[in-house]
């Protein structure tokens, strides 16, 4: 993992084309917040880690054949 200081204004460019620049900074230490502007082209995804987490969380439980209510109401295929 690459760790680099910057301050507002100043930015992180990542491959050729995604900019990530710091807008503010509130407060001090570890109750620090950090407002970050992301320039990506159309087409990139960009979320937020919890957000991405929470996806695939719920993306796994959508394929648990034990929540698949459709089967339940409609009756599983015979395999005949």
């Amino acid at each position: 993992m690459l760790v680099l200081s910057r301050r507002v204004g100043e930015a992180i460019l990542i491959g050729d084309d995604v900019v990530v620049r710091v807008i503010e900074v509130r407060g001090r230490g570890t109750r620090a917040s950090v407002r970050l502007g992301i320039e990506a082209p159309l087409g990139t995804k960009v979320l937020r880690e919890e957000v991405e987490v929470e996806v695939t969380r719920e993306m796994m439980e959508a394929k648990d054949p034990v929540l698949d209510v459709l089967d339940d109401l409609v009756g599983k295929p015979s395999g005949d």
